[in-house]
C-alpha cells in the first residue's frame, strides 16, 4: 500500500513541488539516501508544462522530503553535483524510461544534443523528435538532468520549466548557458 505525499520547497527556480510515494513495508520501506520509506515521483516548478498539481487525498508531509530538500539546497549552492534519492518506479513508457535513464548518465557540467541522446537509446534520425517529447515528459526536473540536453547547434531548446530556468541550471553547473 502506498500513499502519495507532497511538500513545497523554495529554490532559485521558484517554489518546487515535490511529490512522492510512501512505502508501507517490506525491504523497500527503509529507502535510500536517508529518505526512509519515500520515493520521489515528481519535482515540478511553477508554470511548468505538464507539471504536477496537488490532488485530493495527497498528504502534506514536508518532513518526508527533508533529505531531498537538503540535496537540492546543496546543488543550488554549488556544493553538490549529484542526487542520491530513491525514485518511484513505473512512470512513463518503456521508451521514455530508456531516454530518462540516458539523461541520468550525462555528467554534471556537461551538455549533449538531442541527437546524441537519440543515438544512445537507438532512436537516431527521425527518432530525435520522439526523444525530445520523452525528455519533455520527464517528471523529475533538476534531479533527472534534462536541462543538460541542448540543440545540435549549441542553442538552448525546449525545457518544461522554461528556457530561463534551463539557462540558470546550466549556469549553476558551469555549462553552456
Amino acid at each position: 500500500m502506498t500513499t502519495t505525499v507532497y511538500a513545497r520547497v523554495e529554490s532559485p527556480l521558484g517554489e518546487l513541488l515535490l511529490v512522492g510515494e510512501t512505502v508501507a513495508d517490506g525491504p523497500e520501506a527503509a529507502g535510500a539516501g536517508g529518505v526512509a520509506g519515500v520515493r520521489l515521483r515528481s519535482l515540478s516548478m511553477p508554470g511548468q508544462k505538464g507539471g504536477a498539481a496537488v490532488q485530493d487525498g495527497w498528504r502534506h508531509a514536508p518532513g518526508a522530503f527533508a533529505e531531498v530538500a537538503r540535496q537540492l539546497e546543496a546543488y543550488f549552492a554549488g556544493r553538490s553535483t549529484r542526487f542520491d534519492v530513491p525514485l518511484a518506479e513505473g512512470a512513463g513508457t518503456e521508451f521514455q524510461r530508456r531516454v530518462w535513464a540516458s539523461l541520468e548518465s550525462i555528467p554534471y557540467g556537461s551538455t549533449v544534443s538531442y541527437g546524441e541522446v537519440a543515438a544512445r537509446v537507438g532512436s537516431s534520425g527521425a527518432g530525435v523528435r520522439a526523444v525530445g517529447t520523452a525528455i519533455g515528459r520527464n517528471p523529475l526536473l533538476v534531479v533527472r538532468p534534462c536541462h543538460r540536453v541542448i540543440g545540435a547547434d549549441g542553442a538552448l531548446r525546449g525545457y518544461a520549466g522554461g528556457l530561463e530556468r534551463k539557462k540558470l541550471l546550466l549556469g549553476i553547473e558551469g555549462g553552456a548557458g
